[in-house]
């Protein structure tokens, strides 16, 4: 038997046992954590389960509105015996919830995951965890338009449209099957790329100005204040893809963003080639060999930058 099928009899012996389904995805979530989970969502409604889908962060992605039920997402749960479905999350304290005692099925695409459920569908392999939940529920039933347009959405984003270095014949042949069952490519593709806020251009602006290279201008650096924040009307969701301007300059090997928050800095990675999986691990983050991040606190942004150059120049990420 393929692994997905052992998987999602797996998966489907465990919703058996509850008449209650609770759909969570990371904080300060991203496209893909949002998408693969309103995908799961909706198609365990279709199934008619009993099914809520939430999220701790006030603050979530507005320009993913169009996603079908994006207004059923919650900030607070309200089953107390459900069964959990993590999306898109590397660990449980990322949840940001209190599960413990809950059984739950880990949906994720993160070598840096751990392993934290009693299932764990994990495929470091793939390129988004929409894809994950897309090719574990479709051995089971088959897929609405609803759930494709929200999975096409985290493939699109996750994979930078299609850009990123973990790319391969099974991610066209992913898009080819979620077009066919009736996601407008270009609808979607307009409103993921063209519905930005002024403040997301703002704050782009000024995390551009704050740019410094290091070592050699391998390393790029993005800082961004609390007051920088305040100024520009910005929030956490306005501030995706922007360090990816850093990582685009020529010479630019490792690019990081620093965000100073109330409660410690938010720190981004990424890079063209190196894999900083261990880097992000080292401050006790997670991600992907090219993306990943963690949070702070207790450094001011100076100190935190120069940890970070410091282990990439431990860890020899630039040899």
């Amino acid at each position: 038997m393929h692994p997905i099928e052992q998987e999602a009899k797996a998966f489907q012996a465990l919703l058996a046992k509850y008449p209650k389904i609770t759909v969570l995805s990371h904080i300060n979530p991203d496209p893909d954590a949002i998408g693969t989970a309103l995908g799961v969502y909706s198609w365990l409604k279709e199934q008619q389960y009993t099914v809520e889908v939430v999220n701790a962060t006030e603050d979530i992605p507005l320009f993913l509105d169009f996603l079908p039920s994006f207004s059923k997402i919650k900030r607070k749960m309200d089953f107390e015996d459900s069964l959990i479905i993590s999306c898109d999350c590397g660990s449980v304290d990322r949840l940001g919830f209190s599960v413990e005692g809950r059984i739950i099925v880990n949906i994720d695409h993160h070598a840096t995951n751990k392993q934290f459920g009693l299932l764990n569908i994990v495929d470091k392999e793939a390129v988004s965890s929409s894809e994950v939940a897309y090719r574990l529920l479709k051995t089971l039933h088959p897929v609405s338009r609803e759930s494709a347009i929200s999975f096409y959405a985290a493939l699109i984003s996750d994979t930078r449209n299609f850009t990123t270095n973990n790319m391969h014949r099974s991610t066209f042949d992913l898009a080819s099957e979620l077009t066919s069952l009736g996601v407008d490519i270009a609808e979607v593709s307009r409103k993921m790329l063209h519905r930005r806020s002024l403040a997301s251009l703002r704050i782009l602006g000024v995390a551009l100005h704050s740019l410094v290279l290091r070592e050699d201008a391998q390393v790029a650096l993005l800082t961004i204040s609390q007051e920088d924040l305040k100024r520009t009307g910005a929030k956490l969701s306005d501030l995706d893809g922007v360090v990816d301007y850093a990582k685009s300059l020529a010479t630019v090997e490792i690019a990081l963003m620093l965000v100073e928050r109330e409660q410690g800095i938010k720190v981004s990675l990424r890079s063209k080639r190196v894999d900083i999986s261990t880097l992000a691990l080292s401050f006790g983050g997670g991600g992907h060999a090219v993306a990943g991040g963690f949070e702070r606190e207790g450094d001011t942004v100076e100190i935190l930058s120069q940890l970070l150059l410091d282990e990439i120049k431990k860890k020899g990420l630039l040899s």
